[in-house]
């Protein structure tokens, strides 16, 4: 989170500092230099949760038998909103006021840490030692964990956490020219 907070710390002193040069040493903006901004920020991540589970996965061997795994995993899923496809009536400035209508917050990355993840435990059933390892049976369980791990982040409020810190983003942004700003969401 500081990571976050000195990067929009630094972002604004050089929105300052180019705005300075640009005449807006009266600090007085109109909605398309205000647009212009924030769609700079691109795909704003303003949030990272990092979980940890055990997936285990079956698969049942024919004629009999089934083949099992079971993974310790470790990943990361960030969210944040995408100010790339901020619309011009998505912001109303008027004087030292502003009003910014957000898109809604969204993951954008979610990845396991190869580093942190294991295969705890793999076997085959005892009385059917011939029937061979499934070779994608440990990519189904890589893919499983990672959904787990994406629907968790969602469940302990990623999104709502990754909204209230875009607006903080974006209000720090915009105070260097003085503006106060109010927001409103889209629609998922």
């Amino acid at each position: 989170m500081g990571a976050v907070v000195l990067i929009i710390a630094v972002v604004s002193l050089l929105v300052f500092r180019s705005g300075t040069h640009l005449g807006w040493r009266s600090r007085s903006l109109s909605t398309p230099s205000v647009i212009t901004q924030i769609r700079q920020l691109n795909q704003l991540a303003t949030v990272r949760f990092s979980i940890q589970r055990v997936v285990g996965l079956t698969e049942p061997k024919i004629p009999l038998g089934e083949e099992s795994i079971l993974l310790i995993v470790q990943g990361d899923v960030q969210a944040g909103v995408d100010l790339a496809d901020l619309r011009p009536e998505d912001v109303v400035v008027s004087d030292k006021q502003a009003l910014v209508r957000l898109p809604p917050p969204k993951v954008l990355t979610s990845y396991l840490d190869e580093s942190q993840t294991k295969i705890w435990d793999r076997h085959v059933t005892w009385w059917t030692p011939w029937v061979p390892y499934s070779p994608d049976l440990e990519h189904r369980a890589r893919q499983q964990a990672l959904d787990e791990i994406r629907n968790a982040a969602i469940n302990m409020g990623i999104l709502d956490r990754a909204g209230q810190n875009a607006e903080t983003a974006i209000r720090q942004l915009l105070a260097a020219f003085q503006v106060n700003v109010s927001f409103d969401h889209r629609g998922a």
